[in-house]
């Protein structure tokens, strides 16, 4: 590296040792950076690619494919831009790129891309969707089996909280309203989206549901919309899943983590009822009734910049919020039971109840990971309990040590609830006290306490001040 300057041996050591692919073409479309994690992705080595026509090393691309061309020609950027190509050698490749134009003097001398392999995640996509057809098939008769689903029978409990969330959820059931719905993890959002779907006219129609964070945006647009043969390289003519549900119901799990420029999309889907496929030019209507659920309280997704206004009123027809477990503690015997009834049948048990201790404190417990959690500890404990025990004990709950059930809480004994609860009363009692020394102003309020008008009302109703 003799008569390089610091400046170049870092660009060097970063071009090579960077996990993102660098691929630079200059003016004439030729190749003159070409690092290893674009080696890796393409499948090619540098000395092949170097000082060669782009379209060349590419033949499945065009001056109208190829992002690194077309920034060329036109000196726009593209950004995030996926990218499904074959090189010589016919491997397939798809890349989530971003493409800027090179200056120099005002002029256009070449062109950088910086990409990530997605291939997999291309390929995972395509499988998903196939899955979710099959299994559409299966549902309407081609092997006569049903896949399984929830009704309200299934959402146990007794208390008054989880039983006046039931009542909104049966007399929106048969309306086509959108639905939102927001709950902890292990609430049973899902749950209760399916006992409206199936409890409801629609129970005849597809229900098909996605999480929205569990793929990438730039995938989860194409599993939405579906995509037209030609729309981008390497697309083939493949329905969405809004097609696949039309009829019946889309659940959209954690909307909250879709992108706002999909969540722009999504509102134009509902209000105009038609999708147009990428690369499509054909407008399909459709007729699907949206339930959407989030596990973070809206108004607060909307003030961290999470979830779009717009969609929010466009979906918030119909409200349902899933209290959290450690709020319906009275329904904590009647779940376990109805779990013990359950694993008694799946693991040949006969075990009749929990005891007394025990049943103490999970009450006092808080439940962060709510119903699932306590399916969860009680599946767990009832894989351990000897064949000639009647009741669970602490003994069979040898997997939750964080359970803690000697006396470490005795130091939390001046509490007379759990954390959370003991937290919620603290802020009730702070907005109660700035309710009153702004004399009911909310405005006033919600600026000293750094919230947002909204927020502050959304609390004042939550905890009835």
């Amino acid at each position: 590296m003799e008569g390089l300057g610091l400046d170049q041996i870092l660009v060097q050591n970063i071009l090579r040792h960077i996990d993102v692919g660098v691929h630079v073409i200059d003016k004439d479309r030729r190749t003159i950076i070409y690092n290893e994690a674009m080696e890796k992705l393409e499948g090619l080595s540098a000395y092949q690619v170097l000082e060669r026509d782009l379209l060349e090393i590419f033949p499945s691309l065009n001056e109208n494919t190829s992002t690194l061309i077309k920034v060329l020609n036109t000196g726009e950027p593209i950004w995030d831009k996926t990218q499904t190509y074959t090189n010589f050698k016919g491997r397939g490749i798809t890349s989530l790129n971003s493409t800027i134009p090179l200056t120099l003097n005002g002029d256009i001398v070449g062109a950088l891309e910086i990409a990530k392999d997605i291939t997999y995640l291309n390929r995972l996509s395509n499988k998903l969707m196939d899955l979710q057809c099959k299994l559409r098939e299966n549902y309407y008769g081609k092997s006569g089996r049903g896949i399984r689903h929830y009704t309200f029978k299934d959402i146990i409990g007794e208390s008054e909280s989880i039983k006046r969330v039931i009542e909104v959820a049966m007399r929106a059931k048969d309306s086509p309203s959108s639905v939102l719905i927001y709950g902890e993890t292990g609430t049973g959002k899902e749950l209760f989206a399916q006992s409206i779907h199936y409890g409801g006219v629609r129970r005849d129609a597809p229900f098909i549901a996605q999480n929205c964070a569990a793929i990438p945006e730039t995938l989860l647009e194409g599993i939405l919309f579906g995509t037209e043969k030609g729309g981008f390289t390497g697309a083939v003519k493949r329905e969405g899943i809004f097609e696949q549900a039309n009829g019946g119901t889309l659940l959209l799990d954690e909307i909250n983590s879709m992108s706002h420029g999909l969540q722009a999309k999504l509102l134009r889907v509902i209000q105009e009822e038609y999708i147009r496929r990428i690369g499509g030019t054909e407008d399909i209507p459709i007729d699907v009734r949206i339930i959407a659920t989030t596990n973070e309280e809206p108004m607060e997704s909307i003030e961290k910049g999470n979830l779009r206004a717009d969609l929010y009123y466009r979906l918030n027809v119909i409200y349902l919020r899933i209290p959290p477990l450690r709020e319906r503690r009275e329904d904590i015997p009647v779940l376990s039971n109805y779990f013990i009834d359950k694993y008694n049948s799946l693991l040949g048990k006969n075990v009749v109840g929990i005891a007394d201790d025990v049943l103490d404190k999970f009450n006092r417990y808080d439940w962060r990971g709510n119903v699932r959690e306590l399916e969860n500890v009680i599946e767990s404990a009832m894989n351990y309990i000897a064949d000639d025990k009647a009741y669970l004990t602490r003994e069979d709950f040898v997997s939750f040590e964080y359970m803690n059930w000697g006396n470490k809480i005795s130091s939390l004994s001046a509490m007379d609830s759990a954390l959370p609860d003991y937290l919620d009363k603290i802020e009730a009692n702070i907005i109660k006290e700035g309710l009153k020394k702004y004399n009911n102003n909310i405005t006033r309020t919600a600026e000293r306490l750094g919230i947002t008008r909204q927020s502050l009302q959304y609390k004042m109703k939550k905890y009835e001040l």
